[in-house]
C-alpha cells in the first residue's frame, strides 16, 4: 500500500510524503461448516475488509494521526514511518473489531489469539508466526484520534457512500450497493450515555474518597516512604466499612434519623484524619521520591489520584453534612455526583426503568437506511428543542448534505424549530405537541408513515447504545466518551453498510462494454 500525504507541519512546496506499507501475507481462512453465526460473522468481516479497502479510509486515518500525534515526516527515519504506518493501519482496523464484537479490552486480545477470523481482517497473522498487540495497546488505540478527527472520518464515509443519480443502468453504486444510498430525510433522537458509576450517595462519596486515599498511601508506603501512624492503612477502610454498614443498617431502624446524623459524624471525622495522613504521605514523595523505585510517571500518577479527591473532600463533606444533618437541599449544579468524573449530568427523562439518569445526553440522527449522519454528546445537559439547530448547521453546512425532511419527537418541537426549518427549506416532520395539530398532521398519509418510521429510530439508539458503544461507556472521561463515540458510529455505519444487499455481479468486461455505448 502507498500513502501519498502532505506534511502535518509547513514544508518547502516540493515536499511530499510517500509512506509505504506492506501487510503481511494473510493465510486463508479455514473452511468451517455448521455454524450459522460464524458464516453470518465471516461475511461481515470480509465486506468491511472490502470496503475499507475501496473507501481508502486507512490513508485519511493515517493523514489525521500525523496532525493529532503531531508526527514531522521530515526527522522521522524510513523504519519508524514504517512501524507509525502499520500501528495506525491495525489500529483502525483492532478498534472496528472490537467495537463490533463488544468485548473489553483484555478479552479482545485473548479472543484475537485464538481467531484465524480476527487476525485476516486485522492482517496480523502470518504464514510462521502470529503477533498479537497487548491489552496496554489496545487500550491506547482507543485515544490514537481526536474526537474532531473520528467526526472527519465519519463524514468521509458518508460522503462516499452518497451516490449521485445514475446516468445509466451500468452505472456503479458506491462499494457494489444495489440501491443508491440518498440522504434526504433524517430522524432525530436523543438518549443518555451513562456512566460508570454507582448511584451517588452523599456517604458513599466518603468511603470512595477514603478508600482511594488508603489505597494512594498504601503505593507511597510500599515504596519505602513511610510517616508515623496510629495503625495501619488498611485498618482504616475496615473502620470505615463499619460505619456504612452501620449507615445502611438505620434506614428503617427506629430513631433511624438521629443515628445516621450520628454516624455520619463519624464518618467525617474519620475522611479528615485520612486525608492527614495522605497529604503527609504526599508531602514526603514529592521531597524524597529520588530515594524510591517509583519512576517519575509512577509518582506523578500517584499524587494525581490523591490530589483529586483531597481537593474535593472538603466539599463532598460539606454536601453530605448539608443533606443529612442540616436537612437541606443542594442544587444539581453544585452536587459532586463523583469524585472521579466532573463531567457527569443528571438527566431526568421519566423513563420506565430511569427515572433519573446519570450521564451525558447524546443526540443521534439517522438516514432512513438506518447510517447515522450527525452525532454529538453534550458536555452539559441542555434541552432537546435546542439541539436541532446545531445539528442542522453540521449536515448543511459541514457536511452539505441536501436534507429535504427532518422527524423528531414532540421534545424537539418548538415555534422556533418550526421557523428554521422552513428558512433552510425543510419540511417539518416534528411531533407537534398539541394533540390538535398532530391530529391534524396526521391527516397527511406522508406524515403518517414518517412519524412511523421514526419509532424505528428508538430501535436504532438501542442498537448503537446497548451493543455497539456499550451501556455504560467505560470511559472515565468526557473526552473518552467522545472519542468511544466517534469509533462507535464508525464501526456502526460499517455494520450498515457491510449487510445492505449487493448488485448482482457482473463481468468487467461486459461493464466497460456497457460504459463505451452509453457514452
Amino acid at each position: 500500500m502507498v500513502y501519498e500525504l502532505l506534511p502535518s507541519k509547513p514544508q518547502p512546496a516540493e515536499f511530499v510524503s510517500i509512506l509505504t506499507f506492506q501487510p503481511a501475507l494473510r493465510p486463508p481462512l479455514p473452511l468451517v461448516h455448521g455454524s450459522l453465526d460464524y458464516s453470518q460473522q465471516r461475511r461481515l468481516f470480509e465486506r468491511i475488509d472490502t470496503i475499507l479497502a475501496e473507501s481508502k479510509l486507512d490513508a485519511e486515518f493515517l493523514a489525521l494521526a500525523i496532525q493529532d500525534q503531531q508526527i514531522d515526516l521530515a526527522k522521522a527515519s524510513a523504519k519508524q514511518l514504517r512501524a507509525f504506518v502499520r500501528f495506525n493501519f491495525v489500529c483502525l482496523r483492532a478498534s472496528i473489531a472490537r467495537k463490533l464484537t463488544g468485548l473489553a479490552h483484555r478479552e479482545f486480545c485473548a479472543r484475537l489469539a485464538d481467531s484465524p477470523l480476527l487476525q485476516w481482517f486485522l492482517h496480523v497473522g502470518q504464514i510462521d508466526q502470529v503477533k498479537i498487540f497487548a491489552k496496554s495497546t489496545s487500550h491506547r488505540f482507543d485515544s490514537w484520534l481526536k474526537p474532531e478527527s473520528l467526526r472527519k472520518i465519519n463524514d468521509r464515509l458518508i460522503a462516499l457512500s452518497i451516490a449521485q443519480q445514475p446516468e445509466c443502468e451500468t452505472t456503479r453504486q458506491p462499494f457494489d450497493l444495489k440501491q443508491p444510498i440518498v440522504i434526504d430525510e433524517a430522524f432525530f433522537d436523543t438518549t443518555c450515555i451513562k456512566t460508570q458509576m454507582h448511584f451517588p450517595i452523599d456517604w458513599v462519596l466518603l468511603r470512595d474518597a477514603v478508600r482511594t486515599l488508603v489505597k494512594g498511601t498504601l503505593c507511597i508506603r510500599k515504596a519505602g516512604l513511610k510517616q508515623r501512624m496510629p495503625q495501619e492503612p488498611r485498618d482504616f477502610l475496615c473502620d470505615m466499612n463499619k460505619l456504612c454498614m452501620a449507615m445502611s443498617a438505620q434506614r428503617r431502624a427506629k430513631d433511624g434519623k438521629k443515628s445516621r446524623k450520628a454516624i455520619l459524624r463519624q464518618m467525617k471525622k474519620l475522611a479528615r484524619r485520612v486525608n492527614d495522613h495522605a497529604q503527609a504521605h504526599l508531602d514526603v514523595l514529592a521531597q524524597r521520591r529520588a530515594e524510591t523505585d517509583l519512576s517519575e510517571g509512577q509518582a506523578r500518577v500517584i499524587t494525581q489520584r490523591l490530589e483529586n479527591v483531597i481537593k474535593q473532600l472538603p466539599a463532598a463533606i460539606k454536601q453530605a453534612h448539608e443533606r443529612i444533618i442540616g436537612e437541606r437541599q443542594v442544587r444539581n449544579e453544585d452536587k459532586i455526583l463523583s469524585l472521579y468524573d466532573g463531567s457527569v449530568d443528571i438527566i431526568v427523562r421519566g423513563k420506565a426503568g430511569a427515572e433519573v439518569e446519570f450521564g451525558n445526553k447524546l443526540s443521534l440522527v439517522e438516514s432512513r437506511q438506518g447510517l447515522i449522519i450527525d452525532y454529538h454528546l453534550h458536555r452539559e445537559n441542555i434541552s432537546d428543542s435546542k439541539l436541532v439547530e446545531p445539528s442542522l448547521q453540521r449536515i448543511i453546512g459541514q457536511m452539505k448534505l441536501d436534507l429535504k425532511k427532518l422527524w423528531a419527537d414532540r421534545g424537539m418541537f418548538s415555534r422556533s424549530n418550526e421557523a428554521l426549518l422552513k428558512a433552510y427549506g425543510i419540511q417539518s416532520g416534528l411531533c407537534p405537541r398539541n394533540p390538535a395539530d398532530l391530529k391534524e398532521r396526521l391527516a397527511d398519509p406522508a406524515q403518517r408513515e414518517g412519524m412511523k418510521r421514526r419509532g424505528s429510530t428508538e430501535a436504532r439508539v438501542a442498537i448503537f447504545k446497548n451493543v455497539i458503544l456499550g451501556n455504560p461507556a467505560r470511559g472515565k472521561s468526557i473526552e473518552a466518551r467522545e472519542q468511544a463515540c466517534g469509533w462507535a458510529v464508525l464501526s456502526h455505519n460499517l455494520w450498515v453498510l457491510a449487510r445492505m444487499p449487493q448488485a448482482d455481479k457482473v463481468p468487467r468486461g461486459r461493464v466497460r462494454l456497457e460504459e463505451r455505448r452509453a457514452a
